[in-house]
């Protein structure tokens, strides 16, 4: 299979498997007292799986190089932790498109900027106005999604 098309479609599962975390933390928030509970939870199962998966696949981590990474290295995690609180606390609130559709228009604005910049050594992207369009039309599908 070609790399690109097995990378849009992992990605596409990807942003599939977000939205049914988002409703299932939800439920879990309820379940265990916060939505900080639940994402706690949802990273220990995580962790685990993962820790599995890296098990099977003889994945072993150069942990003399993980631990010589300079720190903004390590807080990628944070960034996870803050999407899916987010996501736990807006679903009840916003309802699942909804909430989605705005994380992902603020993934949105952010990736233009981040791209414009070359953000830690990433292949610069010029802001353009096809870009910016298109940003615009993922902000213009909230106001439907949350209106009609």
């Amino acid at each position: 299979m070609n790399p690109s098309v097995l990378a849009i479609v992992a990605v596409v599962l990807g942003g599939a498997a977000a939205s049914l975390q988002a409703p299932t933390n939800a439920k879990l928030a309820n379940a265990v007292g916060s939505p900080v509970n639940a994402a706690l939870v949802s990273f220990a199962v995580g962790t685990a799986v993962l820790a599995v998966v890296a098990f099977l696949m003889q994945a072993r981590p150069d942990f003399a190089t993980v631990r010589s990474a300079p720190w903004y290295l390590w807080i990628g995690g944070l960034y996870g932790a803050a999407f899916v609180v987010a996501a736990t606390w807006g679903v009840p609130r916003l309802g699942v498109a909804t909430t989605i559709i705005l994380m992902v228009a603020g993934q949105l604005l952010l990736s233009l900027v981040l791209d414009h910049i070359g953000f830690m050594g990433m292949p610069k992207q010029p802001i353009s106005w096809g870009r910016v369009g298109g940003v615009a039309l993922v902000i213009a599908g909230v106001v439907m999604v949350r209106k009609f």
